[in-house]
């Protein structure tokens, strides 16, 4: 079968398309028990609320169907829990032990993955790793003590699941009653991309042509536009160095609005999840990044935003104008609103489209909707590192790097490649990373906003585990765009051995990103803490996004037995092999 991209001066605006689209109802949810609709209408008014239903207690009983949905006018199924997407927000108290009966109605295999949740590994939900996956008509009883509090969510491990709607948050309250951050209201925002296609006609493009979905290419005005910026000579030069290097500047998400609706709490834009308070009132929202593909750029126009909690755990606050939030990560901000209403805006990196919701007085309020911001190219540091330039010497070094076919600079020894990178798995490699933390990423550089950056991020409670490393662990991230292959040093997941942690140990991990994405890896059943290029503790992180051309670190305390996944969060790459599994014995 053959794909034809559409010509992009024949379609629409993609913005506005895409909200044009986006139903004023959002997804419909039909055929709901009475169970199901008491459950969603019984929440109180300022207590935590979304578009999904309140689960609270200690004993839960999920049941994974298809249900049907409308986001674009266009009906199609959904993966959902009890016929809710999200499904339901799940309310926890530290120190209990719950159970969860999980019963698939699907024709395939299902699986609950409880993300950044410390468990034993039989717990844990992923298909072949941890366990063996709940077949069509079974139930399989998850059962662990809850060992934590903060925000936290859970979605499918299964095929590709999570894009189809199989994910919801969960939120633990900490064990003496009373949570250190003090709100008036609380609001689960959980932000997530749907695509009316089916996922695996959407990989099986990407590995055709891995820029089916990117209209952001450079055309020949962007060249003019270098050429009256730099100069004729330094535009081709630029021009010439993407070229060789067989790559594009603007590859900043591999999907597009082209085929994604952005949803906030299961809305689309146009339906306009909506929270409401009192002015004055202090609002505590949880961001959740349940974006299959997709990394949001969070703001709220006329409203500062303070940082509390990231990835469930409590940091010195941080008040910022804006941030990233990446798949899998959590991110949860306190604002005091004054004015009748504020719109949530969560735009894309690739500046195609966007998530929005409002806050506001009474319902039916909304608040002006900003533009997108341009998109932003690449930049030699996003491909070199340290190594990159400015101006025209920036590109004459990358010209001599290119000549060889990688990344390799010349006289550089500063990083050791595994000979399994030098294969066709591997385009580039990058031997003088840059250590930073501080860097917000590409497109959200000197945009005059507040925005937050990793080395902002302080976790208010050192680690319990204040030994030093025994032993380093080096791992690169690796990956072929022309053949939309991903990978952990060169090797794809099938083709490589696993990890080993021995049981106990404190160990320090070095990822190294030799691709020019950024990568969210999530370590499944431990603690990854944070450390800056000082070596200095940072914050405590179940997921951690590593930017192009970066390096960082962090220690594990090897304290959970058992086999456990390690993987990129953009589901797309972790199936196209960038997964690694550890042992820890």
């Amino acid at each position: 079968m053959s794909y034809d991209v559409p010509d992009p001066q024949h379609l629409p605006s993609l913005p506005r398309r895409r909200f044009v689209q986006g139903l004023a109802a959002g997804g419909l949810m039909l055929g709901l028990s009475p169970w199901f609709k008491a459950a969603w209408a019984a929440q109180p008014d300022n207590t935590l609320t979304g578009s999904a239903p309140i689960l609270s207690g200690t004993e839960f009983d999920f049941t994974i169907a298809e249900s049907p949905v409308n986001f674009t006018g266009s009906p199609r199924m959904a993966t959902t829990i009890n016929g809710s997407l999200p499904a339901p927000t799940l309310r926890w108290r530290e120190g209990d032990t719950v159970t969860i009966r999980v019963t698939n109605r699907l024709s395939v295999p299902t699986s609950i993955h409880w993300h950044g949740i410390i468990l034993p590994y039989q717990m844990d939900g992923v298909p072949g790793i941890s366990f063996a996956g709940i077949a069509p008509g079974e139930t399989f009883t998850y059962r662990f003590k809850v060992e934590q509090s903060g925000t936290y969510w859970y979605h499918s491990h299964s095929g590709f699941q999570e894009q189809t709607g199989l994910y919801g948050a969960i939120i633990i309250d900490p064990r003496q009653g009373r949570d250190e951050i003090r709100a008036d209201r609380d609001y689960v925002v959980q932000l997530s991309d749907w695509t009316d296609e089916d996922p695996m006609t959407v990989f099986a493009k990407l590995k055709k042509q891995s820029d089916y979905y990117n209209f952001n290419e450079t055309t020949v005005v962007d060249f003019f536009r270098d050429a009256s910026e730099m100069g004729v000579s330094a535009a081709l030069s630029k021009r010439r160095m993407w070229n060789k290097a067989r790559m594009s500047p603007t590859d900043l998400a591999d999907i597009s609005a082209y085929t994604y609706t952005y949803l906030m709490n299961g809305s689309t834009p146009a339906a306009n999840w909506t929270g409401l308070f009192k002015p004055g009132e202090r609002v505590r929202l949880r961001f959740i990044s349940s974006g299959t593909q997709s990394y949001f750029d969070v703001r709220i126009p006329g409203l500062k935003m303070t940082v509390v909690q990231v990835d469930g755990q409590n940091i010195e606050p941080v008040t910022v104008d804006e941030f990233r939030c990446g798949p899998g990560e959590t991110y949860d901000v306190v604002v005091t609103p004054r004015e009748d209403a504020y719109t949530l805006f969560a735009q894309s990196m690739d500046r195609t489209g966007f998530a929005r919701g409002t806050l506001a007085t009474r319902a039916g309020l909304e608040a002006d909707v900003p533009p997108l911001d341009p998109p932003e190219w690449l930049t030699m540091t996003d491909m070199m590192g340290t190594l990159a330039g400015s101006g025209t010497m920036g590109m004459a070094a990358m010209n001599g790097m290119m000549q060889h076919g990688g990344m390799n600079a010349r006289k550089a020894v500063t990083v050791r490649h595994a000979r399994t990178e030098y294969g066709p798995s591997v385009d580039m490699r990058v031997d003088t990373p840059r250590t930073n933390l501080d860097d917000p990423g590409i497109g959200l550089r000197n945009n005059h906003r507040r925005v937050l950056t990793y080395a902002d991020i302080h976790s208010l409670r050192a680690p319990e585990d204040r030994r030093q490393p025994g032993r380093d662990i080096e791992l690169h991230l690796t990956g072929n765009m022309e053949r939309y292959t991903w990978s952990i040093d060169g090797l794809e997941f099938g083709k490589s051995t696993p990890i080993h942690f021995r049981h106990n140990e404190r160990l320090r991990v070095i990822l190294h990103n030799d691709t020019m994405m950024t990568h969210p890896m999530h370590l499944h059943g431990m603690w990854s803490d944070l450390e800056n290029a000082s070596g200095e503790f940072m914050a405590r992180r179940h997921t951690v996004s590593v930017q192009p051309a970066q390096r960082v670190s962090f220690l594990v305390t090897a304290d959970a037995l058992g086999r456990w996944a390690w993987h990129c969060h953009l589901l797309y790459h972790m199936d196209a092999g960038m997964f690694r599994e550890v042992v820890v014995a």
